[in-house]
């Protein structure tokens, strides 16, 4: 299992998720730098995404949404505010109302994480950060299911870096 820490920090509305992963920095990186290894992951298992929209660098955006095993999609966004190549990216984080023209759904939390990817040993460590603006924000998404959501996300990542 990649996820070896989670961190809930109400007093500064701050989840943070540490997993390492048995594959270089470079390696890890290509899984969010490219939008159809990203669908791979990004989502619980029986939640798939699609990205209609990949734009990782600073300025740019990121349209997803998720598919229920009812065949129901929810939409969401990242903004992305800085990139250090192979290293860490930056990103505002929200849901959107729809998935057709994602239009942002503003009665839902919008997070600022900070994705770092750090050599490990012939590994890598990613840390995973999301503050958000208030401590009901946060408790908000962790009522939805964001740390389970989140480990089952990323725990995906082992496979697909195992069938390289």
């Amino acid at each position: 299992m990649p996820i070896i820490d989670v961190t809930k920090d109400p007093d500064n509305r701050t989840l943070r998720m540490t997993a390492r992963f048995n594959a270089p920095v470079a390696r890890v990186w290509q899984v969010y730098a490219d939008p159809r290894q990203l669908e791979k992951i990004w989502g619980p298992p029986t939640y798939p995404a699609t990205f209609v929209r990949h734009e990782l660098y600073p300025g740019g955006t990121m349209h997803y949404y998720m598919t229920s095993p009812e065949g129901d999609r929810f939409g969401g966004f990242w903004d992305i505010t800085s990139v250090d190549d192979e290293k860490a990216f930056e990103f505002e984080d929200g849901f959107a109302l729809n998935a057709e023209d994602f239009a942002r759904n503003l009665d839902l939390p919008v997070s600022k994480n900070e994705y770092r990817f750090i050599a490990d040993g012939d590994g890598t460590r990613a840390e995973y950060t999301a503050v958000y603006a208030t401590e009901e924000g946060l408790a908000q998404v962790l009522e939805m299911g964001m740390i389970e959501g989140a480990t089952s996300a990323i725990n995906q990542i082992d496979d697909l870096l195992a069938a390289d």
